[in-house]
C-alpha cells in the first residue's frame, strides 16, 4: 500500500519549509509528496522542488488543485493535507492499519488547533466529536482514501467550498470513515484573525445554508468576506 500525499498550496511560502520538513521521514519511507499549486507567485513551486516533493501546475481552487495531484500520483492510497496543517509522526502507519482490513475505505484524523485563545481547544474538540457523529470530514483532518474509492466517486467535486463535505457524503455510500484518534496539528490563524466566535458562528451558517441547498458559489462569497473587512 503505497501512500502519496497531495498538498493544495497557493503562496504558501511561509508555512512550506515546515511542513515539508516534518513530511520528510515520511518520505523516507517511501511516501509520495505531491504539492499542487495553484499559481503560487511567493515561491512555494521551488520550495516544494528542493525539498523533494513533485510539483504539479493546477487550475486554482482546492478541488481542482487535489483533482490534479491526485491524477499525478502513483499512491495507491491518497491523504489530501493542507499547507498549515502536520500529520503525527506515523501517520503513513496509522494510515495502512486503517484501511488494511478491507471495512473501511476512506478516513481521517482527530485535529487539534494551534493558537493562543483557549477556545480553539473546545474547536476542535466539537469538530471531533461532529466528525464521529455524522460521519462526515473536514478537509483540516487530514482525509485520506484508497484510490479506488476517490476514482468511483468521480474525485473532489468541482467547488469553490464545501468539496470535503460533499466528498465525505459520497465516499459514506462505500464505508463509514476510519475515525483516527491520532491528532493532526493545523493552524489557527483563521480563528485568530477573525475572532473565534465570529468564524464559529460563520461555519455553522454556511453548513446549515449548504445542507438546505444555497450553492457553493454563493457560500464561498460569504466564507471570503471576513477577508475582506
Amino acid at each position: 500500500m503505497k501512500l502519496a500525499i497531495v498538498v493544495p498550496v497557493l503562496d504558501e511560502a511561509e508555512n512550506l519549509p515546515r511542513l515539508l520538513a516534518a513530511l520528510a521521514p515520511l518520505r523516507e519511507r517511501g511516501a509520495e509528496i505531491v504539492v499542487a499549486d495553484g499559481g503560487s507567485r511567493d515561491g512555494s513551486p521551488a520550495l516544494a522542488a528542493e525539498a523533494g516533493a513533485r510539483v504539479v501546475a493546477a487550475p486554482r481552487g482546492r478541488a481542482r488543485q487535489m483533482n490534479a495531484g491526485a491524477a499525478q500520483a502513483t499512491g495507491d492510497v491518497l491523504l489530501f493535507l493542507h499547507a498549515d496543517t502536520l500529520l503525527p509522526p506515523a501517520a503513513d502507519r496509522l494510515v495502512h492499519d486503517a484501511l488494511a482490513d478491507g471495512r473501511h475505505v476512506w478516513g481521517r484524523f482527530d485535529v487539534s488547533i494551534e493558537g493562543r485563545p483557549p477556545m480553539l481547544r473546545v474547536v476542535a474538540w466539537m469538530m471531533n466529536r461532529r466528525s464521529r457523529l455524522t460521519g462526515i470530514a473536514t478537509g483540516d483532518q487530514a482525509m485520506f482514501v484508497s484510490r479506488a474509492a476517490f476514482e468511483a466517486v468521480g474525485g473532489f467535486p468541482d467547488l469553490p467550498l464545501m468539496e470535503d463535505i460533499e466528498l465525505s457524503r459520497r465516499l459514506k455510500a462505500r464505508s463509514a470513515p476510519a475515525c483516527l484518534r491520532a491528532r493532526v496539528r493545523t493552524s489557527g490563524r483563521r480563528w485568530e484573525r477573525h475572532g473565534v466566535w465570529r468564524t464559529i458562528f460563520l461555519m455553522w451558517r454556511l453548513r446549515w445554508a449548504w445542507w438546505r441547498g444555497t450553492p457553493a458559489e454563493t457560500l464561498a462569497a460569504r466564507y471570503r468576506a471576513p477577508e475582506r473587512s
